[in-house]
């Protein structure tokens, strides 16, 4: 019997492509291969009796073509102030096993390469979000101003995180991360980020 599940928040997405990011049309990556951090803040969710709000999770990711090709490489991190089963409830998703968008998201992984517990922070602020793993690794992107100072948003596209909802364009001011085979030391480049809406099937 699957577990009912729910959860609302932010995600962003800060990777190694240059310029309008194709992944997100289904297309190559700018520089043939995609290094990535993508980070979600809970705001709202549940997994069965067991509460996330307000819980963060990361992957690191490696793919070395076009996303949806997939035989991605991946390090999954999950909020260390998460309890157990917190953390049982969050690789049940992130990982794929309980369905609903995240599950389709995970059937691109090759190679998961580690799961860590660290200190995750997600600072949300206008026109700014900044992902923190740790000491190691970090995200931090800022929004591209657009006519008449409005936010640049892509709609409709094809290869989605966040399915529904519109992508904010963004630019890296940093984007770090040495683990696992997964090495990124980059600013300059593609972000976006949206408000998320995930729920099992």
């Amino acid at each position: 019997m699957s577990i009912p599940w729910k959860m609302t928040g932010d995600y962003l997405e800060s990777c190694t492509c240059r310029g309008a990011c194709p992944c997100v049309y289904a297309g190559s990556p700018t520089e043939g291969d995609c290094t990535a951090l993508v980070g979600w803040h809970i705001d709202e969710g549940y997994f069965g009796d067991v509460p996330l709000d307000d819980l963060n999770v990361a992957i690191a990711l490696y793919s070395p073509g076009a996303m949806p090709e997939g035989n991605w490489n991946v390090v999954l991190y999950m909020d260390e102030r998460a309890d157990d089963r917190q953390q049982e409830a969050l690789g049940a998703v992130f990982g794929g096993q309980a369905g609903g968008h995240p599950a389709m998201l995970a059937s691109f992984i090759g190679e998961v390469k580690g799961v860590e517990r660290l200190p995750l922070d997600y600072i949300r602020e206008k026109g700014r979000r900044h992902l923190k793993l740790g000491n190691s690794a970090e995200a931090d992107v800022s929004a591209v101003e657009g006519q008449d100072g409005q936010d640049v948003t892509i709609h409709n596209h094809p290869f989605a995180v966040a399915p529904g909802q519109s992508l904010v364009l963004a630019e890296s001011r940093s984007l770090r991360h040495g683990s696992h085979g997964i090495n990124l030391d980059h600013s300059g480049r593609t972000a976006f980020y949206s408000p998320f809406d995930y729920a099992g099937p």
